[in-house]
């Protein structure tokens, strides 16, 4: 069985799960869509109307971290 947590996330999608880290930030996420697919794929859930990362969400942020800089560059 494979751990590998690889998500082909867009920009927007990882400024989302970026923002989770911080409880604090969880109700100031403007675009609803960007949580929908998140919690599709498992990275976020909602618990009592307040987006959450999940652990696998807490990996993927974690892998595609080096795609971040590349992005950022």
């Amino acid at each position: 069985m494979s751990n590998d947590v690889d998500f082909d996330l867009s920009p927007d999608q990882w400024a989302a799960l970026r923002a989770l880290r911080k409880p604090a930030s969880n109700g100031r996420l403007s675009k609803a869509y960007l949580l929908e697919d998140l919690v599709k794929l498992g990275l976020v859930v909602i618990h009592d109307g307040t987006p959450a990362m999940t652990a696998t969400g807490r990996k993927a942020l974690v892998r595609g971290s080096c795609r971040l800089l590349d992005l950022a560059a």
